[in-house]
């Protein structure tokens, strides 16, 4: 018969932990104030703005004359400045999204093709041709407008939208195809040899396993590419030569009302349409661009 000694139970004071002792609370808080201070500043300079511009697309012309620049509207439902600015708007918006989306699928489709062939398959004078690609992030768009106007209008391509698209491709796929080599150099090359082994081509390997693969890391780029060439000035403003042929950012530039005056209502309408949309576009994609910006800082 086995023999088994009880413990003494402990005493009451020994089962209570410490608790944390208040100062230590206060003094945690005090050393935070400062981040929060920050956070508080950075909050109000970024939501300052959008809030201005909101309540501004409700004022009245004489509103926007007469009253100060920081009282609010009247009435907070009148919606002509919104519907006087979309009758203009919506065909900016068809425009851009006519000469963007064309060139965001080709930049995407060539650049995850070039990264895939730069990085991941091996023939000679690959690095030689990641270092031009690299040489066409470091050209200024501002040199080479004039040479593209002169050969858009040698090809009878003015007065379309075709300039909007070549110009836009060209200029993105240095950088699209600088990162795509970076995020393939994550990706384990066993991955691509066990392809290899079951049969697998190299146009197959690049569908079936390496696109899937970089989803992520694909949507990142197209969403960065997207912002750029939406939020396009300047190429947009050279090649554009008609009012039916404006982006978003030119008609916004050149949005006037009757003889040529400024209507503020309606500008501040047209340009809430325009960062509304983009900011529901990211905030929907956020996480997605979060995975893929993560993916492309570890190295394989």
């Amino acid at each position: 018969m086995a023999l088994t000694i009880d413990s003494p139970p402990s005493s009451p004071a020994a089962q209570v932990r410490p608790r944390p002792r208040k100062p230590r609370r206060v003094l945690r808080f005090v050393r935070r104030i400062p981040g929060y201070l920050c956070v508080a500043v950075l909050l109000l300079l970024v939501a300052y703005p959008l809030v201005w511009l909101f309540l501004g697309s409700f004022k009245t012309q004489a509103e926007f004359l007469n009253d100060s620049t920081l009282a609010l509207p009247d009435s907070f439902t009148n919606f002509d400045n919104y519907s006087q600015a979309w009758s203009s708007v919506a065909l900016y918006l068809r425009n851009s999204l006519l000469t963007v989306l064309p060139a965001l699928a080709i930049i995407v489709v060539i650049g995850t093709a070039a990264g895939f062939a730069l990085e991941v398959m091996v023939w000679r004078g690959r690095g030689t041709t990641l270092l031009l690609f690299l040489a066409g992030i470091m050209i200024p768009g501002q040199m080479i407008l004039l040479p593209l106007f002169t050969a858009y209008f040698e090809l009878h391509l003015t007065g379309t939208l075709w300039p909007l698209i070549i110009t836009y491709t060209a200029t993105g796929l240095p950088l699209t195809v600088f990162m795509m080599a970076t995020y393939f150099r994550a990706i384990p090359r066993e991955v691509f040899e066990a392809s290899t082994l079951d049969g697998a081509s190299i146009i197959r390997s690049f569908v079936s396993v390496a696109f899937p693969m970089m989803r992520n890391a694909v949507l990142t780029i197209a969403l960065v590419q997207f912002f750029f060439l939406w939020n396009d000035l300047l190429i947009a403003l050279t090649f554009t030569t008609s009012d039916e042929l404006r982006t978003v950012q030119v008609g916004l530039l050149n949005f006037t009302g009757q003889f040529g005056a400024v209507e503020y209502g309606p500008t501040f309408a047209a340009i809430c349409i325009n960062v509304l949309l983009i900011l529901a576009i990211y905030l929907f994609l956020n996480q997605r661009v979060m995975r893929g910006l993560a993916a492309g800082a570890v190295k394989g």
